[in-house]
């Protein structure tokens, strides 16, 4: 999601705190399975925001990214809607319309009482190619790997360290320029979570932390360009990429997925 500076964070949250961050999970991840279910060939990403936009408001909460500033630069739309070579912060837009074989990461971050939730997640659009949908499973098994490394006694470099590897060992890259975060009252709270490092590196991991980690994976080499929009991330050699997140709570046994969607 959306980078900028990144507020302070204590090595716990308080349980109430805790409670917070869960329930706006919920409506974040609620909204974005929703917005999913419309992902389909010939629907444009402008009606997608619109939706989001409906959907976040429907819940009683408010977009986390609309009007978000960062660099003198302001966020205008709703959600983040990502197609092929764009890796995040992909704009919603009429002319860009989705098609066969495409595959667009729809990204909702929402404030919900206070509570930042947060999470993504790419689809294939129809018949896509086999190298495509692998690019696609490979980052959602990437996602599976790091959260499985958010225990406590375990360190950031180890969530790092197991996206990395595995990634780079299918041939593909992963991201520099953005990173995974802790989450909370606000959207960027350290410690930052990279998608790259060393095992056993960075801060020590406790129970009652909150964690956005996100695998952004690139099919070609890992150098982004910025569009004139100011926000749109693609990829430089202009290979697709793919990019899912949820938030996980650690805790003294296994990670707790966070951004699970109402039933």
């Amino acid at each position: 999601m959306l980078r900028r500076r990144h507020t302070s964070y204590r090595s716990s949250r308080p349980d109430e705190e805790v409670q917070g961050v869960r329930e706006a999970c919920v409506v974040a991840a609620t909204v974005l399975d929703k917005l999913c279910k419309m992902v389909a060939s010939g629907v444009c990403t402008y009606d997608i925001d619109l939706a989001g936009k409906k959907l976040i408001a429907d819940m009683g909460a408010q977009s986390a990214c609309y009007n978000y500033q960062a660099e003198n630069k302001i966020y205008p739309a709703h959600t983040c809607l990502s197609v092929n070579d764009e890796v995040v912060h992909g704009i919603g837009k009429l002319d860009v319309v989705l098609k066969e074989g495409d595959n667009i990461t729809v990204d909702v971050c929402v404030k919900y009482k206070g509570f930042v939730g947060d999470n993504a997640r790419t689809l294939v659009i129809g018949e896509a190619s086999e190298e495509m949908k692998l690019l696609v499973d490979r980052t959602r098994e990437a996602l599976d790997l790091g959260i499985a490394q958010a225990r406590a006694g375990n360190r950031v470099g180890d969530i790092s360290h197991a996206v990395q590897s595995f990634v780079e060992g299918h041939g593909y890259s992963v991201v520099r320029n953005f990173v995974g975060h802790g989450v909370g009252r606000s959207m960027h709270e350290d410690p930052q979570i990279p998608n790259f490092g060393r095992k056993k590196s960075g801060a020590k991991l406790y129970p009652g932390m909150t964690l956005a980690i996100e695998p952004m994976v690139l099919a070609g080499r890992h150098e982004i360009d910025i569009d004139d929009d100011q926000w749109t991330a693609r990829t430089r050699d202009r290979k697709p990429a793919a990019h899912f997140e949820h938030i996980v709570l650690v805790t003294e046994d296994e990670p707790e997925i966070l951004t699970i969607p109402e039933k």
